[in-house]
C-alpha cells in the first residue's frame, strides 16, 4: 500500500506503507517533516494531518473536535492506513523546520554580546592564532635536465619558509592531488595551506594560487530544535554570512529522550517485495543522515554561496552543542546516556576531519567539538560560559540555557556547579493545547487588561498580516503571569473569576481565550486550558528548583547571586519580570539579569578562531562539576514546592 502526502507550498510524494505502520512513521523513513514534539506518542496533538482519500485505522479524538474530525482531520501517529491513501500537511506542520526562528546576531543585544565577546577574546590575546598559514613559493620550474618531482621541489622550500624539518611536514592527499595541476596553472607560483598541530608538526591540506580568497572557517551551534552556523574570515576574525534552520532530526521527537529511543532501532519493518534502501539504515544512521545530509550539508552550501565561496574553501569548524546532539553528529550511539548510571560514551573527543564526518567543506578541514560535563549538559553550555566569561570572574553568577532543554550554570572563578532540569517540552510549545514554536503566527508577548480581561498581543510575522496561530514560549510566560498578576488565576493556576474570556469545555475544566475565531489562523478560538497551565508550571518550576537546589548545595542564599545571564533561542523574548512573577527566576533586581544571546554560537565563533579559546573551553569543561538532580535527595521537595505561583514560600519573592 501507498501513501501519497500532498504538501501544502512543497513537492508531493508517494511512498509504500508497511503493515502496522503509522502515517508518521512514513513520512520520518520519507524525510517528510510533519511537526511531532511527542516522537509520536499521542500526547502533543500537533501532527495534524487531513485525510483526503482512503481508508485509515486509530484516530486520537482526544486532540481534535468533532468538526476538524468531521473535516478529515487527523492525527498521524495514530492513524494507520489499510490500503492506498492520500493525506494533506498544511504548512504549519513543517513551519517548526522551515519558518522557525533562531537567534543570530543580527539584534541588538546578540550584536552588543557578540562585540563584547570579540573585545574580550582581543583583551585575552586570543585572536589570529587559529593555526592555518599561507604559505607564499615561487618554485624552479623543472627542466629534463632537472626532473625533480614535484613534491620534492617544494618541500625544502616550505620547511625554510616555516623553519621546519621536511620530515615534520606531512600531506594530505586531497593536497598531493592538487599540486601538479595548480602548480603548471600558475606558472610554479603557488600558496601552500598548512595546518600547525599542537606537536610541532605540519599538515599541508591545499595548493592553491599565490592570489586566494581568505581562509575562512565555519561555526556551528547543534541545538535539539534549531541549528545556527556562522561563516567567518579566520584572517581577520570578520562574520562573513549567517543561517539558521530547524533540526531535520525534529521529525524523530522534540526533545533528546525521544532521538535517543530512535537511534537504538536496528531496522524498519520489512516490506513485501523487498526493502527501500532507506529502511536498510538503522536508526542511528538515519539520526546521523538527518542532521548531516539534511541539515547541515544544505546551510553550508548555502552560506558559501552567499559569500561568493566553493564549500571546499571553507578550513576549520567548530561545533558546540549538547551531549546527545554531538553523539548523533559523529554518529556515536547514545542509547546509554539515558539508562542508569547515564554515562556517554565521551566528554571530550580529538579534532576530526571534515570527510570522515560528511560535512561538504574542505575534506582536510579539522572539526573540533567543544566537550561536555555530563550526560544532560554538553558543549554547548561549556562553550556557552567561555561567551559569557563569568568564570573568569569573582561574581556570582547564575547561567541559563533556556532552549528544548533547561541547563544552568552557578558559580564564579572559584568554582562552577552545572545541572540539567527535566523541564520538558513546554517552553518549545509542547505539552500546550495552543502552544507552538516561534515560528510565523507565534504569540511571543501578552498584556491583559486588568479590568477587561482583554489581551494584546505581539505576534511573530504581524508585520506581514500573520494571525495568532499559538503561543510559543515568550508568550506563555507573559500570559501565564498576566492571568496571575490579574487575579485571573490563583496560585495553583486555577480560574477564580468569570468573564467573557473564561470559557468552559465538555468535561467542565476552564480555559482562558487567547484569540478568539476571528482573530486566530485556524478561525477557531486558542484557548490555553487549565492543563496547559498545570504543565507549564512543572516546567517552570524545575528551573526554578534546579537553581534553589544549587544554591543549597553551595550554602548561599538567593540574594548571593549578583549577575544572571539568560542564554538560548528561547531567552531572547522573556519578560524577566513575568519570569520572576511565576517564579521561575530568582527575585533580585532585574537589572542584574542580561540576555547575552546564542552563547553557544558565540563560543563555538570563539574556539574556531582561535586554538588558545579552544583550550579555555576544554578547562571550562575540566573544572565544571556535573549535578545530576534526578539523584539528588532535595530536589523532588523542592520541585513540588515550586509548581505553584509563584511558589509555596510567598516570602521568596516578596
Amino acid at each position: 500500500m501507498t501513501v501519497t502526502f500532498k504538501i501544502e507550498d512543497g513537492d508531493g510524494a508517494a511512498v509504500v506503507a508497511a503493515d502496522g505502520e503509522s502515517i508518521l512513521d512514513v513520512a520520518k523513513r520519507a524525510g517528510i517533516a510533519i511537526d511531532a514534539p511527542c516522537g509520536g506518542s499521542g500526547t502533543c496533538g500537533k501532527c495534524k494531518i487531513k485525510l483526503l482519500s482512503g481508508e485509515i485505522d486509530g484516530s486520537e479524538e482526544q486532540h481534535l473536535e468533532a468538526a476538524e474530525l468531521k473535516a478529515g482531520w487527523r492525527l498521524a501517529c495514530r492513524s494507520k492506513p489499510k490500503g492506498d491513501v492520500s493525506v494533506f500537511i498544511p504548512a504549519s506542520a513543517q513551519a517548526f523546520q522551515s519558518r522557525i526562528r533562531i537567534t543570530d546576531f543580527s539584534g541588538a543585544r546578540e550584536k552588543a554580546a557578540f562585540d563584547k565577546l570579540r573585545a574580550e577574546l582581543r583583551e585575552l590575546s586570543l585572536v589570529g592564532d587559529y593555526g592555518l598559514k599561507s604559505i607564499p613559493l615561487e618554485l624552479v620550474t623543472p627542466t629534463i635536465d632537472d626532473a625533480m618531482a614535484d613534491r620534492e621541489r617544494l618541500l625544502p622550500l616550505l620547511a625554510a619558509a616555516l623553519g621546519a624539518e621536511e620530515q615534520k611536514i606531512e600531506w594530505t592527499l586531497f593536497a598531493l592531488r592538487r599540486l601538479p595541476l595548480t602548480l603548471r596553472a600558475h606558472d610554479f607560483k603557488i600558496a601552500c595551506i598548512v595546518r600547525e598541530d599542537t606537536d610541532g608538526r605540519f599538515s599541508i591540506i591545499d595548493i592553491l594560487p599565490q592570489e586566494h580568497k581568505p581562509l575562512t572557517g565555519l561555526a556551528i551551534d547543534i541545538g535539539t530544535t534549531t541549528v545556527s552556523m556562522l561563516l567567518v574570515n579566520l584572517e581577520t576574525g570578520d562574520p562573513l554570512t549567517a543561517a539558521s534552520g530547524g533540526n531535520a532530526q525534529i521529525r524523530y521527537g522534540a526533545d533528546v529522550i525521544n532521538r535517543i529511543i530512535e537511534s537504538a532501532k536496528q531496522k524498519d519493518p520489512e516490506f513485501e517485495g523487498g526493502t527501500p534502501a532507506v529502511s536498510q539504515k538503522n536508526g542511528l544512521e538515519r539520526l546521523r543522515t538527518a542532521i548531516i545530509d539534511e541539515c547541515l550539508s544544505p546551510l553550508v552550501r548555502r552560506l558559501a554561496v552567499n559569500a561568493g565561496l566553493n564549500p571546499h574553501e571553507i578550513y576549520r569548524v567548530a561545533v558546540a552543542g549538547n551531549t546527545t546532539m554531538a553523539q548523533l553528529f559523529l554518529g556515536v550511539p547514545p542509547e546509554y546516556l539515558r539508562l542508569e548510571p547515564y554515562i556517554p560514551p565521551f566528554f571530550h573527543s580529538d579534532a576530526f576531519s571534515a570527510g570522515e564526518i560528511g560535512l561538504p567543506v574542505h575534506p582536510a578541514a579539522e572539526v573540533l567539538l567543544a566537550p561536555a560535563v555530563g550526560s544532560y549538559v554538553g558543549g554547548d553550555i561549556t562553550a556557552g560560559v567561555f561567551s559569557a566569561g563569568f568564570y573568569r570572574k569573582d561574581a556570582l553568577t547564575l547561567f541559563v540555557d533556556l532552549g528544548t532543554n533547561g541547563e544552568l550554570v552557578f558559580g564564579s572563578s572559584d568554582f562552577m556547579m552545572s545541572c540539567a532540569c527535566s523541564a520538558g517540552p513546554a517552553f518549545e510549545g509542547g505539552e500546550i493545547s495552543c502552544g507552538m514554536r516561534a515560528t510565523t503566527g507565534a504569540i511571543e508577548a501578552c498584556l491583559i487588561d486588568e479590568k477587561t480581561q482583554e489581551p494584546k498581543h505581539t505576534i511573530i510575522g504581524n508585520e506581514g498580516g500573520a494571525k495568532a496561530a499559538g503561543l510559543c514560549g515568550s508568550g506563555l510566560i507573559d500570559i501565564i503571569g498576566e492571568l496571575f498578576r490579574c487575579g485571573i488565576v490563583n496560585s495553583k493556576g486555577k480560574f477564580v473569576v468569570e468573564g467573557k474570556r473564561i470559557v468552559k469545555d465538555e468535561y467542565g475544566g476552564q480555559g482562558y481565550v487567547v484569540a478568539c475565531a476571528a482573530e486566530s489562523a485556524s478561525g477557531r478560538d486558542l484557548i490555553l486550558s487549565e492543563t496547559d497551565i498545570d504543565n507549564f508550571i512543572r516546567a517552570k518550576g524545575a528551573i526554578f528548583s534546579a537553581i534553589r537546589t544549587m544554591l543549597a548545595i553551595t550554602d548561599m542564599p538567593i540574594d548571593a547571586i549578583e549577575q544572571v545571564y539568560v542564554a538560548g533561542g528561547i531567552g531572547s523574548g522573556i519578560d524577566i519580570g513575568h519570569a520572576i512573577l511565576i517564579g521561575m527566576f530568582p527575585k533580585i533586581p532585574e537589572d542584574k539579569y542580561v540576555y547575552i544571546g546564542n552563547s553557544s554560537l558565540s563560543g563555538a565563533y570563539a574556539m574556531l578562531t582561535s586554538r588558545g579559546a579552544a583550550a579555555e573551553v576544554t578547562n571550562i569543561g575540566n573544572s565544571m562539576t556535573y549535578l545530576e538532580l534526578s539523584s539528588h535527595p532535595s530536589y523532588m521537595d523542592e520541585f513540588v514546592a515550586a509548581c505553584f505561583l509563584p511558589h509555596t514560600d510567598a516570602t521568596l519573592f516578596e
